[in-house]
């Protein structure tokens, strides 16, 4: 038997992703972490020389799965324009052998939709029914997929400046006409009880202390330094939580900026996910905004990439697309 990886392109992981609850792997990622049952270091950025790009590395350690490893995400500089890829590598920690190498763009926006749906569905009322998401890119569209099970809403708004003619969209408004679409963040939002941030904006998309409803609010923002979504100055307003209190703070721009100006400080976030799961965290007091803020993390990067070498190897014979399954 060999000890070479399991290669997958892109095309591979497409066709396995309707094999894997990636709910199911995300949350027993976080909940593992909370038991002790994972390690998950801090993200590390290496900048390549004289400024030709940068990588980032998010790393994890999956005890309850026996496995560890790492997601690489480079951005290359060029005079066309930079390139930015992911790849996830897995390794057994019984072995030490290298288990599966995948292209990981696709499990990237599953896991943060995830990510953020699992906030959602352990933070927000169960009363809650006028859900809004604001993006409609792929990260948008999977947040509002993932999203639409979680409670019997009333009403659900997509808001984009533009977009509304994309495939991917119209084909997702077809299929649910209850779908609205809205233009502008401040008329969908304004009496939502959720909303999900799904921008690459670096800069306040929304202030939710300005809203009619108490609201649920969740923010992936960007990797750019010091991005936001929400106004670094209304979270010493809002019910702050976040995926992981070790690690979230130091990136989150809000975090770091609100920090940085004394208005608020990392200590009065009520929780993460690690804690809500295994019950050492208050649930939002009802009476301020929630703020739900992810970074990402590594663990749940190498959770769902572990789902995915689950699913191919319970098809026996699955047939990669790529010109090799073994490098």
């Amino acid at each position: 038997m060999s000890d070479l990886p399991l290669v997958l392109d892109s095309a591979d992981v497409q066709r396995l992703l309707p094999r894997v609850s990636v709910m199911n792997a995300v949350s027993q990622a976080y909940e593992a972490l909370g038991r002790g049952e994972a390690v998950q270091p801090p993200q590390t950025l290496t900048l390549f020389p004289k400024g030709d790009g940068d990588f980032i590395t998010y790393l994890g350690c999956l005890a309850s799965r026996g496995v560890f490893g790492a997601k690489l995400s480079p951005y290359i500089s060029g005079e066309a324009g930079g390139v930015v890829t992911a790849w996830s590598v897995l390794m057994s920690m019984e072995t030490g052998a290298p288990l599966l190498l995948c292209d990981a763009k696709a499990l990237t926006t599953e896991r943060t939709a995830a990510t953020t749906v699992l906030a959602l569905d352990l933070l927000a009322p169960r009363q809650a029914d006028v859900l809004c998401v604001v993006g409609a890119g792929p990260v948008g569209l999977a947040h509002l997929r993932l999203a639409k099970s979680m409670r019997p809403w009333r009403s659900i708004r997509l808001c984009s400046p533009s977009g509304a003619d994309r495939p991917e969209v119209a084909a997702m408004r077809a299929a649910d006409p209850s779908i609205q679409w809205f233009s502008d963040v401040a008329e969908a939002a304004q009496d939502a009880d959720v909303i999900l941030l799904c921008t690459s904006s670096a800069r306040t998309v929304l202030d939710p202390t300005r809203l009619d409803r108490v609201a649920f609010v969740a923010s992936i923002s960007t990797n750019a330094p010091q991005a936001h979504e929400v106004p670094p100055a209304v979270l010493k307003d809002m019910d702050v939580y976040c995926d992981y209190r070790p690690t979230c703070p130091s990136v989150a721009g809000e975090m770091v900026l609100a920090s940085a100006s004394g208005d608020w400080s990392v200590e009065r976030i009520r929780g993460d996910l690690p804690e809500l799961l295994t019950k050492r965290a208050d649930r939002p007091t009802g009476e301020r905004p929630v703020l739900f803020r992810t970074v990402g993390l590594g663990l749940a990067d190498i959770a769902i990439a572990a789902a995915v070498l689950d699913a191919a190897r319970n098809l026996g014979g699955f047939a990669v697309s790529s010109v090799v399954s073994q490098v």
